[in-house]
């Protein structure tokens, strides 16, 4: 069985992704675990609270779509860092075989700035599947 991590955060509801994820569970027996980075808006003063909660409402929101689609997940929001929290991720629920890398379009992502994709195959020595979405609102 495959052993795929989902890192995403605003982009975990599109439909680019959850394709993506279908294609990987049609190819041969495989789990999913969904990292959320806990990401603070940008657009208004923020607490830690909301951040987590906003990440933890999106996951549950995709969780529930992807039971709705047949596939099974588990998944937890992580380090604001997405290196961190892929990391924690390793070491708490690996080993997986590849991470699938969610990210807004290159003039919206800050993640794609930092070259998130190169540097997360490099350090992790894992197959990064890069998929690019479109955000979605908070509480969707």
């Amino acid at each position: 069985m495959r052993r795929y991590m989902v890192v995403a955060n605003q982009t975990l509801g599109s439909d680019p992704l959850l394709a993506t994820i279908q294609r990987l569970h049609r190819a041969g027996p495989s789990a999913f675990q969904i990292v959320v980075p806990v990401t603070p808006p940008r657009d208004h003063v923020w607490t830690e609270g909301e951040a987590r909660a906003v990440a933890t409402d999106r996951l549950e929101a995709a969780l529930q779509r992807l039971r709705r689609v047949g596939i099974e997940a588990d998944g937890n929001a992580g380090d604001e860092s997405p290196m961190l929290a892929i990391e924690d991720a390793i070491r708490d629920d690996g080993p997986f075989d590849a991470i699938v890398l969610s990210t807004l379009p290159p003039r919206l992502s800050r993640w794609l700035k930092v070259d998130l994709p190169r540097r997360v195959e490099s350090a992790f020595g894992l197959e990064v599947i890069h998929v690019v979405g479109e955000p979605e609102r908070a509480g969707t």
